[in-house]
């Protein structure tokens, strides 16, 4: 990205922000940086991990789900009243009952969280058949209900993580107009559809939509997966910021790294022993939470962290990871691997089916 670019984002970064609650959260001098909420990934032991390589600039939980019996998660709560980050954070709720989640807002709102977040892009087949997250946009009607009811009864930051749409991109530019009709405070748009999961690259011509539509700053989603893609998905969409997910497991010092090269300098590029400490670290803090400690079922929950970290790790660390059991498996496969000062991958595998279409960004 040129110098002419980056001015360019930075002025209607300040420009669709400058009037919104969001500002105190958006850097005078760059784009925004967020870690997307990921379910059962997110959590306080993952947020504390990753603020240790370079915090975001704030951070969003998993969602909370809201139903007409649902309590607030004391653990997902844990990640709200325990951040001890610096950062901001936002608290998320999915759901489609409008009296749940007014009830939900309400007691998120008594906790210190920076503003409240509205899930409608969750893509799990699970989710969608309840109605919730990316499944509401095939009710247009319903979300503009829910939105309304939401914006009068927020006093503080209300915002809206979504897709383009369920089925097709056309359907985005009628979202805007329910977007735009009920002033939301931010909106976080993951670049695909519903339907297309993450098997696609992304549509960048939407967020850029979007960014000339609503009154609110923009945060673009989806397919980043290093600095240079980052850079990119900004100079298609002219988004305020980056919201950064997968790409975040694989790489946690994406952050400062992103925030490196938009100031200008050169960025460090880690090598696999400090992707070992990470990895390390992120099993101390998670087995620092278990109540009950199960090593077997630990190795398990940590393998599906390893998913996104192993994959393009040349040699065979993504193969035996997968057939880890106990914990000596766990760390005897990590020390062979990664235990040496060879720079890791820029980027995920061209043909990767966890990172799909991410080459797109950069045609």
């Amino acid at each position: 990205m040129n110098e002419v670019q980056q001015s360019g984002l930075i002025v209607n970064r300040i420009q669709s922000g400058k009037n919104s609650p969001m500002r105190d959260f958006i850097p005078e001098n760059r784009p925004a940086l967020v870690l997307a909420p990921m379910q059962d990934v997110t959590d306080l032991p993952f947020m504390r991990v990753v603020a240790r390589r370079g915090a975001p600039d704030w951070f969003v939980t998993e969602y909370f789900r809201v139903h007409p019996g649902s309590k607030l998660h004391p653990y997902i709560q844990r990640s709200i009243v325990e951040n001890a980050t610096g950062r901001p954070i936002f608290a998320q709720m999915i759901g489609s009952d409008v009296d749940s989640l007014l009830r939900t807002a309400g007691e998120l709102a008594q906790l210190p969280v920076a503003g409240i977040d509205l899930n409608l892009g969750c893509p799990a087949p699970i989710v969608c058949r309840k109605n919730a997250g990316g499944g509401l946009l095939r009710e247009p009607t319903t979300v503009d209900e829910i939105i309304g009811a939401l914006r009068d009864a927020i006093p503080g930051r209300f915002t809206v993580k979504t897709r383009v749409g369920y089925a097709s991109a056309d359907e985005f530019s009628s979202l805007l107009e329910i977007f735009r009709k009920h002033r939301i405070d931010g909106l976080t748009i993951h670049g695909r559809t519903v339907l297309e999961r993450y098997q696609t690259p992304v549509h960048p011509d939407c967020v850029k939509l979007a960014v000339e539509s609503m009154h609110c700053p923009v945060i673009a989603n989806g397919n980043v997966v290093d600095v240079e893609t980052g850079l990119a998905y900004l100079a298609h969409s002219s988004a305020a910021g980056l919201m950064i997910g997968r790409g975040a497991i694989r790489n946690p010092w994406i952050f400062s790294q992103l925030i490196t090269a938009l100031e200008g300098g050169e960025c460090s590029q880690p090598t696999h022993r400090d992707l070992l400490a990470y990895v390390l670290e992120l099993y101390d803090e998670l087995a620092g939470e278990s109540r009950n400690f199960i090593p077997v079922a630990h190795v398990q929950r940590m393998k599906k962290t390893l998913a996104y970290i192993s994959h393009g790790i040349e040699g065979e660390f993504e193969y035996q990871m997968r057939r880890a059991k106990t914990p000596e498996d766990f760390h005897q496969i990590c020390h062979a691997h990664l235990d040496h000062d060879a720079p890791l991958p820029t980027k995920p595998p061209v043909d990767s089916k966890l990172f799909c279409g991410f080459g797109a960004l950069l045609g």
